[in-house]
This record gives structure tokens, sequence and C-alpha cells, in this order.
């Protein structure tokens, strides 16, 4: 017999003869199963079962055991955008530390080996009002004190969303760059607005020196007006950024200039290249990193001869007009590159807007970013999971486990734990907007670093 133990604070305990709820709570539409409902003075002893010993604590969240054996009994560092709030937490969701924060959260917050949290945080007063708007970016020490702020937040431009600690102790960011309207007409923009595109910034955290840096302004194409700067096929140009995609969607009364909302950075240390998650595009870009910041601005240099323009994009063929490919992506977060045994695979969320329905994919990456017009650029699906009740619209993303599962992050709802096989064998409602769930060993260095109670 399989048994489902779900695990709910003591002020909502009463609730729980109620059947409806109990439906509610689990949200599982499988066949139904004996289920027992433990309330937190009634909690097992029974060695078998992963359940959290001491009786005197208030689970995060509402945990649903749904098949013991398989789960993995680690951490997850949960980031709660929507209460500014980033703790570790247990498989019972017993509460192991919390951090607190200077400032709002600006998305992205993790543990680096040395236990030091990497947080991109939100400026006193940010600049530039978007959505996963940020300006500041910190290194912050296990006891909470600060070891580095950065603050990148003008009129002019301003940090977002996430941030990548490179292997040279550098870290990348990325940046909303503020583009006057008199410039966007100058490029072809089709609107008569100020646009925000993206770009990336390398800092070192000893000098606070911004060492490189690639802005998508410097790699556009359009076919709005052939009297204005970058005039062209956008079918024949691959390498080329359509700047007028969004508005020939129709798709402009939210953007108020945020044409790209990139929302994640991710570095693949391997062929020195960063991949951007573009998320009006539906896209993951490739960007060769190995450029010098002027050549990086250009059409030539770098490790792969293009200069700054994109080595590689896939997801959506749609957003450069290549007939060749079906579309992946319906907005998209957190492209993961994976490592050891698993190097040259990534996984991704894909919200799946417009189609109600979210996936995680495990995609195999190209083994040369060679990017070409009227082919098939798309990557190699190798494993993916979705289900009827997996759906948000933002946020969200996935991570591997040490025992093969993968925890996904359903941004308004809280946690999947699914096997190779698609079996759900663990979930955790959370009261909260989730940017990301991280995962880590228990014998991890991040953990270590702690030293937990």
């Amino acid at each position: 017999m399989r048994i489902k133990h779900i695990y709910c604070p003591m002020a909502i305990f009463t609730l729980l003869v109620s059947m409806a709820w109990i439906q509610s709570c689990s949200g599982d539409d499988a066949p139904a199963v004996d289920t027992q409902i433990i309330a937190d003075e009634q909690i097992s002893t029974d060695p078998e079962n992963p359940i959290d010993k001491e009786q005197d604590f208030i689970p995060e969240g509402v945990v649903e055991v749904i098949n013991a054996e398989k789960i993995d009994d680690n951490y997850i560092l949960v980031n709660d955008a929507g209460a500014n709030r980033v703790y570790l937490m247990n498989k019972q969701a017993r509460l192991l530390q919390e951090w607190s924060l200077t400032n709002n959260i600006g998305n992205d917050v993790f543990l680096l080996p040395n236990g030091k949290l990497l947080a991109s945080l939100e400026a006193d007063d940010p600049q530039i009002k978007l959505g996963g708007k940020g300006g500041r970016l910190q290194f912050v020490n296990p006891d909470g004190t600060l070891e580095w702020d950065f603050i990148y937040s003008s009129l002019a431009g301003e940090t977002h969303h996430d941030a990548e600690l490179l292997p040279n102790g550098n870290i990348i960011a990325m940046v909303w760059s503020r583009i006057p309207v008199e410039q966007t007409a100058q490029a072809g923009f089709m609107l008569d607005e100020d646009v925000f595109p993206e770009s990336i910034i390398e800092i070192d955290p000893t000098t606070d020196e911004i060492v490189w840096e690639w802005h998508s302004w410097d790699h556009l194409i359009q076919e709005f007006d052939a009297t204005r700067d970058n005039y062209g096929t956008v079918a024949e140009h691959p390498e080329r950024i359509d700047i007028n995609y969004i508005p020939n969607l129709g798709a402009t009364s939210e953007v108020k200039g945020d044409i790209m909302h990139a929302n994640a950075i991710a570095y693949d240390e391997v062929n020195d290249v960063i991949l951007l998650s573009v998320n009006f595009y539906s896209e993951v870009w490739a960007i060769d990193h190995s450029t010098t910041t002027e050549e990086s601005a250009s059409r030539s240099g770098g490790n792969y001869g293009k200069g700054g323009d994109l080595i590689y994009r896939f997801g959506n063929p749609e957003a450069y007009q290549n007939p060749m490919g079906a579309r992946m992506f319906h907005n998209q977060h957190f492209p993961n590159i994976l490592k050891g045994a698993d190097q040259g695979k990534m996984l991704i969320y894909s919200n799946g807007n417009n189609i109600g329905k979210s996936t995680v994919f495990e995609l195999e990456l190209p083994s040369a970013y060679n990017l070409q017009n009227n082919i098939n650029n798309e990557l190699k699906v190798l494993w993916s999971f979705t289900d009827p009740d997996l759906y948000s619209s933002k946020v969200s993303s996935a991570v591997p486990l040490p025992n093969g599962n993968i925890l996904i992050t359903e941004g308004d709802f809280g946690f999947w734990e699914v096997t190779r096989e698609k079996e759900v064998v663990w979930k955790c409602n959370v009261q909260g907007f989730l940017w990301r769930g991280y995962s880590y060993s228990k014998n991890a260095p991040e953990i270590l670093a702690l030293d937990l109670p």
C-alpha cells in the first residue's frame, strides 16, 4: 500500500476534516489511494518514513509524499520573490536557515561553494521599473554580513533578474539599457517610444570594474523602413535580432519598451559561451564570451569569428522567420546547463503561455554553435515532463537531483519531484511567488560551510 502524508500548519489542521480540502491540498487527479493526514503532534517516528522527527515546527508549505522510497532527501534553497524571502528547507518543509537581505529580491539568490550568497537585489530606488527590476548585486556571508555590494542603477541602465559567477571569480549580469526614442526611430523600430534592450556586463568584484560587455543593440535587423539603420531581410540573417519581432506580433500593450525581457543568464564554461533566456522572443540566445568588448560590438572576432552576433539561438524559429524547425518554447525560464556526467545537456522550464501547459525539457546542447538560416536549429529533446496540473505563466525552474530525479519549481504553486520515468514522488505547496528552487546535498560544500545546527 502506498501512503500519502500531507503536512499542514497547525493553524489549518482543523480544516483537514473536509474531504474537499484534502483534494485541493493534494492537487492530484490520480486514482484514489489510502491517505493518512498527519498533524505536527502526530508525526511518525517510523525510521522508514522520511518525516522530520521534531514535533515543534510549522512547515513552510503543505507536503505531499506520494512515493517515499523514491524521494531525494536533501535540501532546497527557496527564492520567494513575492515575500522577499530566501531560505533553506528540507523535504519536510522545515525551515533550516533564512537570510535577512538588505533589499528586495531582484530575483535570483543562490549559494556558492563557500557558503556565501550571490544575490541579485533591487536598488534602494530602481530607476528602470520593469518586472524583475534590480540594480544591486551582493555577496552575503553565512552570518548575513555583506562582503560585496555593487550598485548599477540609473536612468541609463539597470541590472535585473539574474547573475552568474564565472570560474575566474568575475560576475556576469543582465542589464536593461535605455535607448531614447530618437535613436530607436533611426534604428528602424516601428513604435514611437524608448526601448530597453538587453545588455550583459562582466564585473570584477575585487575592483568593481566592468571588464567586458555586450549589447544586443549592436546586432539588430529590421524590415520596417528601408531608409533607417539595420535594414535587411530577417530570414537571411539569423545571427541578428529583429527589433520589431514583438511589435509585429501586436503584443505591445504591456511591454512598455521592454521588447526582449531576458530573464536568465547561464555560462557554458567548456565553450566560453553565454546563454541568454529571452522571454518575449521565447528563445535562448548564445553569445561568444571570448571576444573583447570592442569585438562584441562588431560582427567579427572571437573564437567563432562572429564578434557579438548570435552564434546560436533556439526555442522559437518564428522569431527569425526560419521556416525549418518547430517552436518549442512559449516563454521560458532558467536555461540550466548541466555538468559532470550530464555535460552537454541543459534543463529549461517552458512556461507554456498561450497553450496553458508548462513543460520541463532536457535538451542536448549543440556540438558546435553554428547557426544557419533555412535549417532546423532546434535542439534535440532528451527528456521532458508535463502534467495537466503543471502550469505557471511566470518564473519557475528545474534542477537535477543526486538520485536522478528532477526538482521542478512551479512558480505559483511550489515544488514537484519527479523521476526519470515521470512518476511524481513528492510535492510541496508553498504560498508565494517562487522564482527558483535550488537543491543542495546535505554534504555539499555549500551546506557544510553554513555550519547548520
